[in-house]
């Protein structure tokens, strides 16, 4: 019976994710990518704590592709110019520095990187959502639809 409970909440939370993805704006798409990737890192020091070595390679792993293939990824480096490469680079930093975290089982690397996301995911929190700069929706990279 708690299999098939536990079973019912997976999917109930999904349908909720996939719900939110499907109705969010370019802000809050990327409001969920970094929170998505916390949420992998607080799970890898969880694992790390329970001496769990295969949860917490999947929770690294699931951070380095939301990272890599999610918000580096959407960078619009024709209109971000220096500010998007600056980020594409710091992106790169965050994946090496997990891998590094991995092989070392380092809680510290993590709290380095999750540190790093946090103050990246207040910026962006900061953004008016609505409108650039300019008053045109605010668009990113056509990879991140694809």
């Amino acid at each position: 019976m708690f299999a098939t409970a536990s079973h019912s909440l997976n999917a109930y939370a999904k349908v909720g994710i996939e719900t939110g993805v499907d109705s969010a704006d370019p802000h809050a798409l990327v409001m969920m990518l970094f929170d998505g990737a916390l949420l992998a890192l607080a799970d890898a020091r969880f694992h790390m704590g329970e001496k769990n070595i295969a949860g917490k390679g999947q929770s690294i792993s699931k951070a380095i592709m939301i990272i890599e293939s999610g918000l580096k990824i959407s960078l619009d480096v024709k209109a971000g110019g220096v500010l998007a490469g600056r980020l594409a680079a710091l992106y790169s930093y965050m994946c090496d520095r997990l891998l590094m975290a991995n092989l070392q089982n380092s809680v510290e690397i993590i709290a380095e990187v999750a540190g790093l996301l946090s103050e990246l995911r207040g910026a962006w929190a900061g953004i008016k959502p609505a409108a650039n700069y300019d008053g045109a929706p605010m668009r990113l990279s056509e990879n991140v639809r694809a």
